[in-house]
């Protein structure tokens, strides 16, 4: 969307577009937040943060996945380490991805060093292919404590 932030990983990226979204948008950030509440059994974002709740619109993601993390906390969860990936054409990321792991371990209460952040294109092919969008994809280790 032109004129939006673009916000991945809890960075602010430069860029003419943002994405859409009810919140920040940053679908990095909310690829980490449901595969760790996947991971643990407790849903997903869409269940814990619905974009119909008015008190959701334009949250900071990283604080969504602060809340995230003390969710599995209470739930006796402790995450091990998270990996992501952000598949988009532009903007070019590399910069940007000690940055991100620093915001998403912060929101985590992990060392940086246990987030693994890479980016990637498709080399034009598809939506994210076309800039029309980006997708991210995460997995994670949690262990039950």
């Amino acid at each position: 969307m032109p004129g939006r932030p673009l916000v991945l990983g809890g960075v602010r990226v430069a860029h003419d577009r943002g994405l859409a979204g009810h919140s920040d948008a940053d679908v990095a950030t909310h690829a980490v937040m449901d595969a760790l509440l996947g991971a643990a059994g407790l849903g997903d974002i869409g269940t814990l943060f619905p974009d119909t709740d008015p008190a959701y619109a334009g949250a900071s993601s990283v604080g969504l996945l602060e809340r995230v993390a003390g969710v599995l906390a209470e739930a006796g969860w402790r995450v091990g380490n998270v990996d992501l990936v952000i598949v988009c054409e532009a903007p070019r990321l590399a910069a940007h991805r000690a940055a991100m792991a620093a915001a998403l371990a912060a929101a985590l209460a992990v060392e940086p060093s246990a987030v693994g952040v890479k980016a990637t294109t498709t080399e034009g092919m598809g939506f994210t292919g076309r800039g029309e969008g980006v997708a991210a994809t995460a997995v994670c280790l949690i262990e039950k404590v």
